[in-house]
């Protein structure tokens, strides 16, 4: 179900701004635009989408902390783009949006650079969206 959920999903986003210029979009707009439906408008999880699946859908103001403090930009960037995570590591029930930006970009001659770009915008509004580190309470 999941991955009909997410296929479906695709598709009304695809189809919906085939015409849209992504690279003159803010991170935060391509946030709203691509992730929030799935991760909620905050990035806690809880986006309208998130009840199809059967699997979680990540809180990422959490990623930092997940990762001992340290904010994993590559793995970010390239868990976004979606064109190189390994089959090993399971099925993804995330849309792979390199490919589709790769697609709107197609009459740009410099189209993977593009794509990069807006991943890139996307990534750090992710990472500006982070929770600080849990900090241990005031001793007495």
């Amino acid at each position: 179900m999941a991955t009909l959920s997410a296929a479906a999903f695709l598709s009304c986003v695809a189809n919906a701004d085939s015409r849209a210029d992504y690279l003159a979009m803010t991170g935060p707009q391509l946030y709203g635009r691509f992730c929030a439906s799935c991760h909620g408008a905050t990035g806690h999880g809880d986006g309208p989408v998130a009840k199809s699946f059967t699997v979680e859908v990540p809180n990422l103001t959490l990623i930092t902390r997940r990762h001992g403090g340290n904010f994993p930009q590559e793995q970010i960037e390239k868990f976004i783009d979606g064109r190189y995570i390994i089959g090993a590591h399971g099925m993804r029930e995330m849309p792979n949006w390199g490919e589709e930006f790769l697609r709107t970009e197609l009459a740009n001659p410099d189209a993977e650079r593009a794509t990069e770009r807006i991943v890139a915008k996307l990534v750090n509004h992710i990472r500006s969206i982070q929770r600080p580190a849990a900090t241990s309470p005031a001793k007495k």
